[in-house]
């Protein structure tokens, strides 16, 4: 049986830490992401919601790098959305420059109430290149 392996980004460790979990989870060949947020370093909210779509993502770039992975290798993607109807054409205009061409990501985006200060999160399980895998 393959041991889990808890994975983390340059300098965001302590962030993880203090709330008691992994960035993500290396298990054989897959690499099994938390939700991340538009976090700024200090682990407050970026106020612009736009703005902190864009910081989820490069969050969640650094995650999958840490993890020997690139937004290539995602093969499930869920997304955390505090007011979806209103979010919705911010959301597809960034995912639209993170992810410019097919083929997409299959995707699942679900409205909640609360995100600990935080209106938009996304998690993803990722494939890990054979050369890379621990």
């Amino acid at each position: 049986m393959t041991k889990p392996i808890p994975i983390f980004p340059a300098n965001r460790h302590a962030l993880y830490e203090a709330h008691g979990y992994s960035a993500a989870i290396a298990s054989g060949d897959l690499l099994f992401v938390s939700g991340q947020v538009g976090s700024r370093k200090d682990g407050s909210p970026e106020p612009d919601f736009v703005e902190q779509v864009r910081l989820a993502f490069a969050n969640l770039i650094a995650t999958l790098a840490a993890g020997g992975c690139t937004l290539n290798d995602i093969v499930d993607v869920t997304s955390f959305h505090t007011d979806p109807e209103n979010q919705f054409a911010t959301i597809m205009a960034v995912k639209s420059e993170v992810f410019p061409e097919p083929p997409y990501p299959n995707w699942t985006a679900i409205g909640v109430n609360w995100l600990a200060g935080f209106d938009f999160e996304i998690k993803v399980i990722a494939r890990i290149p054979f050369q890379t895998r621990r």
